[in-house]
């Protein structure tokens, strides 16, 4: 990110705290229960949103040398990612071409041949078809014609894209623009290396658990014993690109900025900074490392999602950590107010995932769903303070050609 911008965020949040003041959308508005509940727009959801949109899999360190593969089942459509002895990413429909069997079953791994179990036909790490045992009593099997089904795969200043459909549209110039793809190339993200992944399965729709991700008002209250050691909560930077959008909140660090020039700033030492991707991506980056949350609607039931959480970090910090480790530094660093520009390695942030995510946040999202079934309440509500819940539910809603929240108050200033 260019370092004007980078000061310009700086300087408006720390305004906001200057001035005892918020983020201010100028309304509030009303979202429907019902699309959390409702199985037909989950339906429409599962259809347009996930498998006929453009899905962000991963980081190019899920990928990290030739014959490196991982699959990916979380949007329907079983897919089989690889990268060949070229260096090129490839995409495509994990279903063997006789009998529709998944060639790949392990999550990730290193393979440059996959075998059918089956009746093991035989593919290459770039979809052909390489081997059809007993051809001579199978029958001739035109292998130009019978490779694995290739999709649309882009792989983008370190972040891997595809479109779950064979014939579908990936043009990541028009999905991102040009503003929001010169931000994200700015942070290096290809020098990044993948280190792990955390799971959390919930009975919470997936619009509930994105929801978690869109505000900082909660932090100070829900909280205030986790990631509010750290970060100040109630203040936001908010820049929309298109249905994506830009979030950044303070940490504590940014109450002495004030004090250094500022061409010394660094966003990423004073606040997190996070990236929507419509529709179902939260993308936290910084200097050395990202931490990427795919969240993913149950095929079968809308009260249910699958978070997945995946951290990649560069070699540098990588080698800081094992020193870290060495040197018997612990969790109990996590929530050190004077560390929090410093990373805290893999163990760190997952114990910040479980800790705030999975036990305050998500446990407040059950709490919803359930209220959401009671069929008592019709809407909830999003505040001035909230606005990029404002724009997740009207873009969503927009793209599915759902009516608009309603507006249900204005500030005072405009009705004056």
């Amino acid at each position: 990110m260019k370092h004007d911008t980078q000061v310009e965020i700086l300087e408006e949040l720390l305004e906001q705290l200057e001035q005892g003041r918020n983020i201010d959308a100028g309304v509030q508005v009303r979202a429907p229960v019902d699309t959390y509940v409702c199985p037909e727009v989950a339906e429409r959801e599962r259809d347009e949103l996930f498998r006929n949109h453009p899905q962000l899999i991963g980081l190019s360190g899920d990928l990290p040398e030739t014959g490196s593969y991982m699959t990916i089942g979380d949007f329907g459509i079983p897919i089989l990612a690889t990268r060949d002895k070229d260096g090129h990413f490839h995409a495509f429909l994990n279903a063997c071409r006789h009998r529709s069997v998944q060639v790949a079953t392990d999550a990730r791994g290193t393979k440059n041949v996959f075998t059918c179990p089956f009746h093991m036909w035989s593919y290459r790490n770039t979809g052909d078809l390489v081997n059809v045992p007993d051809e001579g009593d199978f029958g001739d099997v035109d292998r130009a014609c019978n490779s694995l089904l290739e999709l649309p795969a882009v792989e983008r200043d370190g972040l891997l894209w595809i479109h779950p459909t064979a014939n579908g549209d990936l043009d990541l110039d028009e999905l991102l623009g040009k503003d929001l793809a010169g931000e994200l190339a700015s942070w290096a993200l290809s020098d990044l290396r993948y280190t792990g992944e955390y799971v959390i399965e919930k009975r919470l729709n997936w619009k509930f658990a994105n929801d978690t991700f869109g505000e900082t008002y909660h932090f100070q209250k829900l909280h205030k014993n986790t990631l509010g050691q750290l970060y100040i909560g109630n203040n936001l930077h908010l820049r929309e690109f298109g249905r994506h959008h830009r979030f950044v909140t303070a940490n504590h660090a940014i109450r002495d900025l004030r004090e250094t020039n500022q061409a010394e700033w660094l966003l990423s030492q004073n606040a997190f900074v996070l990236y929507y991707l419509f529709p179902n991506v939260q993308l936290l980056v910084a200097e050395d490392n990202a931490t990427l949350v795919r969240i993913y609607p149950d095929a079968d039931d809308p009260s249910r999602s699958t978070t997945k959480i995946s951290f990649y970090f560069s070699e540098e910090a990588i080698a800081l950590f094992s020193a870290a480790a060495a040197d018997g530094a612990g969790i109990d660093d996590v929530y050190d107010r004077d560390a929090v520009e410093n990373s805290f390695g893999l163990d760190g942030i997952m114990e910040v995932f479980y800790s705030t995510v999975e036990l305050e946040d998500y446990e407040m999202g059950e709490m919803q769903q359930r209220a959401a079934e009671s069929g008592i309440i019709d809407y909830v509500v999003f505040g001035r303070n909230e606005p990029a819940l404002h724009h997740f539910h009207r873009s969503f809603r927009d793209a599915l050609g759902l009516p608009p929240c309603e507006i249900v108050a204005v500030a005072a200033e405009e009705t004056a």
